[in-house]
């Protein structure tokens, strides 16, 4: 093997084919022809790209590899790790967009010559965007980095700059998930919006990987700050290329309490979500600091330490909006804290997410919105309390995200413009100061927004009650016939990978694309992961393009497409009506478009539920199940069985249907009447 040749491990392998890990671990058992691995461990060795592409070209595995898999698995096995390749990458791609005059003489160029030449001017472009305290370090020889340089170019004329790093540096993220704790893009959007326009200049004080600061469109200067040096480089040469270039960037690598970068700004925003339950934030050695103008935080309360910082950083009047965990809102160690960020009107709402809006997805998390007060400045009589969680969504677990959204900013903008809004009963609610100051200081939205009684109190639960009624009549008329029995079939079959192969039916993956960043552009819905196993409508929402990138195509669904959730390990496939068609397909969720000439829909969908059919399919970790879609399995049937099935499994998931409809109506009902008998607006007769 050359000494510049890429290297790629089983994972890697199966994603060029298309295929789960255990097949290529078959491929090596079965097949003495399998490439040899050339480094690696015992347990997770790596091959070489030439050869592995090679031999599943030879074995028809494999057509063509795409330019943006062939650049990333050069990164992913690049010697000096996969950050020092994206650093090279991201630096190249900035050259590209800045400087396109200066990376087109690099076309016709040698190895040799492409190497000499290419430090100078990626070292000059890099201190032109960013300064020479920059985080973004490149080796001095890069011999060993052409082939992924020039790989990266390709790939920049296929997708743009920005595109090409925000695929690179997002599988980077994807392939480390404990590593690494995000904002998802639908939160960052929210975030954004609450400073209520473009601010002039932003800083992030722990921006992980940036995406907050990507949702701002500041028109002056961002700046940033990441513990982490390698991931301060990313985030930096990610926010260049998804920032005008007449905007300045400054990241700095370090811890922002004890070693802040940005001691003398004063920006016009500050976003942030801090690391979350974190004793060792600086406690004994951060004592006597000027920052805690609010109160010395406890060794507890690491999440009023990072708000007093920020605070600290914006100038009078700036408004800093605050990722939180829920009990910052009622820790009694805290309590001294938020009085006096009540007193002093500093703190201005406090909003409760539903769960599974960040990680940890399993609690509810909170905005904080807080504005640093001016000298002169008379405090807020009233805190603005949301609790999206109240929000009400008929047939559904939970709200959408739009809908979140929505009653968000709906709150918070008239809070903001009036220093007051009309109540909505159990959502949201402008709370007199007074009321908040009492020996717990508790701001927990739910503590202070009871759940409203339901309109019209008795009258509105009978009506819930023949409502369920009439949907158990329905369910019951739906209910399945007594099962014919017969003898265990052995059909031939196929596989959907199979399938496609032969165009039978098209797959496609969800969880890519983006709405256009003009606000006039319909809202795009996304029909999630969650959606597909509830059996809901889609709740998600298209995060926007950044204003200097073009728009990513999502996947869009039409009628008589089947979805399928991959993650969970549930038997789960659904056909697509009118009511979802026209979503986009979120993340974790397949797409397969049948010829409706092949093969029926409804028949797809039903043997792919099988619950052997689905354990066939799954790879197993340590904490999860996912689904290989390529290897679930479909008989062989003439196109009269396929509708004769197909029509049963119809009706089938008619019947699921009515049951779950039935099954939320009655928890409705019982939810209503405790309510109703607790509040005096039920009697118990």
């Amino acid at each position: 093997m050359s000494e510049q040749a890429s290297e790629v491990t089983s994972a890697g392998i199966a994603r060029l084919a298309g295929v789960g890990r255990a097949a290529v671990s078959n491929w090596r058992r079965r097949h003495v022809d399998f490439p040899k691995p050339v480094g690696g461990t015992e347990t997770s060795p790596t091959f070489e790209l030439t050869a592995v592409e090679s031999w599943l070209r030879d074995q028809g595995k494999l057509a063509v590899v795409p330019p943006h898999e062939r650049v990333w698995q050069q990164a992913d096995s690049h010697p000096a790790g996969t950050p020092a390749a994206l650093r090279l990458a991201g630096s190249l791609l900035l050259l590209v967009r800045d400087r396109p005059g200066v990376s087109a003489g690099y076309v016709g160029a040698s190895d040799s010559e492409f190497a000499a030449r290419l430090p100078a001017d990626l070292a000059s472009v890099l201190t032109a965007r960013f300064g020479a305290q920059h985080p973004v370090r490149l080796p001095a020889d890069l011999e060993d980095a052409v082939p992924l340089l020039r790989g990266t170019a390709k790939l920049a004329l296929e997708t743009g700059p920005g595109q090409a790093y925000e695929f690179l540096l997002g599988r980077y993220l994807d392939a480390n998930p404990r590593q690494f704790t995000l904002t998802p893009a639908a939160l960052a959007d929210l975030m954004a919006a609450l400073l209520g326009g473009p601010p002039g200049s932003v800083l992030d004080p722990a921006c992980g990987a940036g995406s907050l600061l990507r949702a701002v469109s500041a028109t002056e200067a961002v700046n940033a700050q990441e513990a982490e040096p390698e991931l301060a480089a990313l985030t930096a040469l990610r926010l260049a290329l998804a920032t005008d270039a007449a905007v300045r960037i400054r990241v700095r690598a370090g811890d922002s309490l004890r070693a802040d970068a940005f001691a003398g700004l004063t920006a016009d925003a500050v976003l942030c979500h801090p690391p979350f339950n974190d004793r060792n934030w600086g406690h004994e050695e951060l004592g006597y600091d000027a920052r805690w103008e609010y109160g010395f935080p406890a060794r507890t309360e690491s999440e009023l330490a990072w708000l007093q910082h920020a605070l600290a950083r914006v100038r009078e009047g700036g408004t800093v909006v605050m990722l939180m965990p829920p009990a910052t809102a009622s820790r009694r160690s805290g309590r001294r804290i938020r009085a006096d960020l009540l007193r002093r009107g500093a703190l201005k709402a406090v909003i409760a997410l539903p769960a599974g809006a960040a990680p940890p997805y399993g609690i509810p998390l909170h905005l904080w919105v807080l504005r640093s007060p001016g000298a002169e400045q008379r405090p807020a009589a009233d805190l603005l309390l949301v609790d999206t969680a109240a929000i009400p969504n008929p047939g559904a677990e939970k709200a959408p995200w739009h809908a979140v959204r929505a009653a968000v900013l709906d709150a918070w903008q008239s809070f903001d413009r009036h220093g007051t809004t009309e109540a909505r009963p159990g959502v949201s609610r402008a709370v007199p100061v007074i009321e908040l100051l009492d020996d717990d200081v508790d701001l927990s939205p739910a503590r202070h927004l009871p759940p409203p009684t339901a309109e019209g109190g008795a009258a509105a639960l009978d009506a819930i009650r023949d409502r369920l009624a009439a949907s158990l009549r329905h369910t019951a008329e739906l209910a399945p016939a007594p099962a014919a029995p017969g003898d265990p079939a052995h059909w031939p079959t196929t596989t959907i990978g199979e399938l496609a192969r032969a165009g039978a039916l098209l797959m496609r993956a969800g969880g890519v694309g983006t709405a256009p960043a003009d606000a006039g552009t319909p809202v795009v819905a996304v029909l999630t992961e969650h959606d597909v196993i509830g059996g809901g409508g889609p709740t998600g929402l298209l995060p926007a393009a950044q204003p200097d990138t073009s728009t990513e195509e999502p996947v869009l669904t039409e009628p008589g497409d089947v979805v399928v959730p991959v993650l969970g390990g549930g038997a789960v496939a659904r056909v697509v009506d009118e009511s979802t068609a026209g979503a986009a397909l979120g993340r974790n969720v397949y797409l397969l478009r049948p010829d409706p000439a092949a093969i029926d829909p409804w028949f797809l969908a039903g043997f792919l539920r099988g619950t052997a059919n689905n354990r066939q399919a799954s790879s197993y970790a340590s904490t999860s199940t996912r689904l290989d879609v390529r290897r679930l399995q479909v008989p062989r049937m003439p196109a009269a069985d396929q509708r004769r099935y197909g029509e049963r499994f119809r009706t089938l998931a008619g019947f699921e249907d009515a049951l779950r409809q039935a099954s939320q109506l009655g928890e409705q009902l019982v939810q209503g009447l405790h309510d109703g008998l607790t509040d005096g607006t039920v009697r118990p007769e």
